[in-house]
């Protein structure tokens, strides 16, 4: 069972607790399975469509009902207590739980001070941000939440604020230019569906010019 989070007597540092790394590793793995994009992973090619929606619904309320225990525990996961793999895997499982965006907002505020102290990734709480405000109707801020034109494999941001000076906050939090994020995300896409657009005639994607 997992204990409380505590600092040790000799400093304000918090013990580093393998245990909980541990499971947020099993957790990610499944949550992985859940994520893929393509349809059947081939470990549930028996599975409709229909079935896979419900399988992957189940892993990420399931996960999430683990990660509020843990988070109610030990507040946001940082490197201290479960090193730089475990952080991810529990930012993961939060990133995903789409389905809750008021538990997603309440890791917000307590991942907000781990970053100030870097003892969480920047560049992974611009994620959540973005994430949880377009999962509440918001625009997001950092440009990190995309979708793509299916006639040319681009890459472009969902509802975005002030897309003027998006590249300062992401330089703010480590993000690259958001053109070489939007490429980078365009060439993954096309790749991941470069049948369907090779019969379209599409023989590379559309990408933004860089500086």
């Amino acid at each position: 069972m997992l204990g409380c989070k505590h600092k040790t007597p000799e400093s304000n540092e918090v013990s580093f607790n393998q245990d909980l790394a541990d499971e947020l590793q099993t957790m990610s793995v499944i949550d992985q399975i859940a994520a893929n994009n393509a349809f059947p992973p081939s470990n549930y090619s028996s599975l409709s469509q229909e079935e896979w929606e419900v399988f992957k619904d189940s892993v990420y309320r399931t996960n999430q009902k683990r990660a509020k225990e843990i988070f109610d525990t030990y507040g946001f996961v940082g490197f201290d207590l479960a090193g730089k793999e475990g952080s991810k895997n529990f930012w993961l499982i939060v990133q995903h739980s789409d389905h809750n965006p008021k538990f997603q907002n309440e890791v917000l505020e307590k991942m907000k001070v781990q970053v100030d102290i870097k003892n969480a990734e920047s560049r992974k709480y611009g994620l959540l941000v973005d994430r949880m405000n377009l999962n509440t109707g918001k625009a997001q801020i950092y440009g990190t939440q995309v979708t793509y034109n299916m006639n040319t494999g681009q890459a472009y941001p969902k509802k975005l604020a002030d897309s003027t000076n998006v590249n300062k906050r992401r330089k703010s939090i480590g993000l690259e230019p958001i053109e070489i994020y939007l490429n980078d995300m365009s060439e993954m896409h096309f790749e991941m569906n470069k049948e369907n657009y090779l019969k379209k005639g599409v023989t590379e994607p559309y990408l933004y010019k860089t500086k």
